[in-house]
């Protein structure tokens, strides 16, 4: 009888023991597939001109989980920039937000993951909180370039006028009087000019012409009858 119950008692605590390492063991694994705050990562980038949050969620089990991004300002929330859910994957799954972030600002992360939202299984903040780089992502637009660019067209030079334009100078000056200067005519010499630059001159000429004729025609008659007289 003793030694039944000796081989009794060493059965149950060999089961004991094998069923407390099946325990840590199942407990060990459900440890390793569960969503920890530690799988979860995020980083302040630029997308050309313009900055993002990228977050990254590595969490192998693919629990479901919530992320919230806040911009901080001397240790409390001055905004909410967004807030998306995600499944991550153990290669990583990023997550970006869109946030015109300034240099050295501060943004807290925070973490809700699990199916019962009633009871999550994270729900802590990625720490420490997320410090944006000190230069922000337009810093190379507000420098201005040091060599300016060639320019592939070229000015045609302007074309000459065909009638050239007086200087200010010649514009400006009125023609001399050239009149005053001249030596008056004398007044016989005036006379002339003006007869013999009459429009009249040809009538004129007429009529002393006719006068002439019939002053010879009268002396002709008179001398005939000074004669027709003598004879008698």
């Amino acid at each position: 009888m003793s030694i039944t119950r000796r081989t009794a008692r060493r059965s149950v605590q060999i089961l004991g023991v094998a069923a407390a390492s099946s325990a840590l063991a199942l407990s060990a694994a459900g440890s390793a597939l569960a969503c920890n705050i530690n799988e979860f990562s995020a980083t302040a980038k630029c997308d050309g001109s313009k900055g993002v949050i990228v977050v990254t969620d590595k969490d192998g089990s693919g629990t479901p989980a919530t992320i919230t991004v806040f911009l901080e300002n001397n240790g409390a929330d001055a905004k909410t920039v967004g807030s998306q859910d995600v499944t991550g994957t153990k290669e990583g799954v990023d997550v970006t937000f869109e946030e015109d972030w300034s240099p050295n600002a501060e943004y807290r992360i925070h973490v809700t993951a699990g199916k019962d939202k009633d009871h999550p299984i994270v729900d802590k903040d990625i720490t420490p909180n997320l410090t944006t780089p000190s230069e922000g992502c337009s810093k190379d637009e507000s420098t201005p370039p040091t060599t300016p660019a060639p320019s592939d067209s070229t000015t045609p030079p302007a074309e000459e006028s065909a009638t050239p334009t007086p200087s200010a100078s010649e514009s400006s000056t009125a023609p001399a009087d050239t009149s005053s200067n001249a030596p008056s005519p004398a007044a016989g010499d005036s006379n002339l000019a003006e007869t013999g630059a009459s429009s009249n001159t040809g009538m004129i000429a007429g009529i002393a012409g006719a006068l002439v004729v019939v002053g010879g025609g009268a002396v002709f008659f008179g001398m005939r009858r000074r004669g027709a007289s003598s004879s008698r």
